[in-house]
């Protein structure tokens, strides 16, 4: 019996998988995220490794055959300083065939199965990866949460603080933002907006922190409140031009809303978001309610099971 790994390496979490020839999983593991420019390099090498490691143990009690490792290709998605993982990848032994990749491209998968087209994709960061019809695959944006990411967790509750700090100094209509983000930090009621200014400059994680009040956000929305619907419709609107500019060069002779286009992570798949943007572009928006897992394993099974 010969097996495949696939990992999924992302900010937030590291997902890897052991597959059968089937396409079965037959072991998979969970670790914290793993993005070098986040964890730092080392510490993203060890978190793989130990996923790696988690993974080939189940296969120790299992009585074999084969002389060599059962494992006869890896294959990593990563977020992250691609030179850094490809590096990875060229060191690691026992694990067949190494290959490593964006994680953006299970995302991909999952949006288009092979097929030309595209995914918008927006979580704790956000891009667009697209197939064109050539079976290039483009990038678009993921520049990272120092640069915007539009769409993403961070940069909704960047524009939500920013909102409510304006609030709170008076210059702009009071909205349930305000309350939201002061009690977000947690300082009190009488929290001014130097205060709150203060307490996200001097945050260890303000990308994690500021990120975190995306749910809030998401939620006033929901409720229907008009400011944080507002805010949410310019951060992710942002993220649909940009792949709607993607688009339009990949596919420059087919009608937009006939190029399959998927939405995925969390914040865009979002009721409140969803139905927001639909009027906004030609382009048929679809929900992926599928893990990144589910397309790297999809992958897997894609590819050659030969040594």
């Amino acid at each position: 019996m010969t097996y495949k790994i696939g990992v999924d390496g992302g900010g937030t979490k590291t997902e890897g998988i052991l597959v059968d020839a089937a396409g079965v999983i037959v072991a998979r593991h969970l670790a914290p995220g793993c993005n070098p420019n986040i964890v730092g390099p080392e510490q993203a090498r060890l978190i793989l490794t130990d996923v790696l490691g988690a993974l080939t143990s189940t296969l120790s009690a299992q009585p074999s055959t084969l002389s060599s490792s059962p494992i006869v290709a890896t294959q990593l998605f990563m977020s992250g300083l691609p030179g850094f993982w490809l590096e990875v990848a060229a060191s690691l032994k026992d694990f067949g065939h190494v290959t490593a990749a964006l994680d953006s491209l299970p995302i991909l998968e999952l949006a288009t199965h092979g097929a030309p087209g595209l995914v918008i994709h927006a979580g704790t960061g956000s891009f667009v990866a697209a197939r064109a019809p050539d079976s290039t695959i483009h990038y678009a944006g993921g520049t990272g949460w120092r640069f915007g990411d539009p769409g993403s967790g961070y940069e909704l509750g960047r524009r939500a603080i920013s909102r409510a700090l304006l609030e709170l100094q008076g210059w702009l209509p009071a909205s349930r933002l305000g309350p939201t983000v002061r009690d977000h930090t947690q300082l009190g009621d009488a929290a001014d907006a130097r205060a709150i200014t203060r307490f996200y400059y001097s945050h260890a994680e303000p990308n994690r922190i500021i990120a975190a009040l995306a749910p809030a956000v998401l939620r006033l929305a929901a409720e229907g409140d008009h400011t944080a619907h507002q805010v949410l419709i310019e951060s992710a609107g942002e993220l649909l031009d940009l792949a709607t500019r993607v688009a339009t060069k990949l596919f420059p002779d087919t009608p937009l809303h006939t190029i399959p286009t998927g939405l995925s992570g969390a914040l865009l798949i979002n009721s409140t978001i969803a139905a927001a943007l639909a009027p906004r572009t030609r382009l048929p928006l679809t929900p992926i309610t599928a893990s990144p897992i589910e397309g790297v394993r999809q992958l897997l099974l894609r590819s050659s099971f030969s040594r």
